[in-house]
């Protein structure tokens, strides 16, 4: 039979969506544990990783460098003069839309090139 120490397990693969469904009580005691473990042995705990997270850890390591890349070709950021009246009414009707600066831009840029405004068909 198992001896009882009064104490509770330490939590194991708590999800954050599961320790934020936490009450705060026990959050603060989980928080004050981690704090009160020394590096070492945190370190002491530790192990390598296995194969399967080995490959888990370089799956979310690619995902993790620099922005998203967005489109088929990435972005590429350009500089161009505007008016500012224009560009004033170019952000309030971006921002009506719900659309970042960016996106009615290249909505726009592509709407011209589907109506040919750009190579005068």
């Amino acid at each position: 039979m198992k001896k009882k120490t009064g104490r509770r397990p330490k939590e194991k693969g708590l999800t954050a969506s599961e320790f934020i469904a936490l009450p705060d009580v026990e959050k603060n005691r989980i928080v004050a544990e981690l704090e009160a473990e020394s590096p070492e042995r945190r370190l002491a705990r530790s192990r390598p990783l296995n194969a399967r997270e080995i490959r888990q850890w370089d799956q979310i390591r690619k995902r993790l460098r620099g922005r998203p890349k967005l489109g088929e070709h990435g972005t590429l950021k350009v500089s161009v003069s505007i008016e500012q009246s224009l560009m004033a009414r170019a952000d309030a009707f971006a921002k009506r839309l719900g659309l970042k600066r960016s996106e009615l831009f290249a909505a726009s840029i592509s709407q011209a090139l589907r109506d040919g405004l750009m190579t005068g068909e």
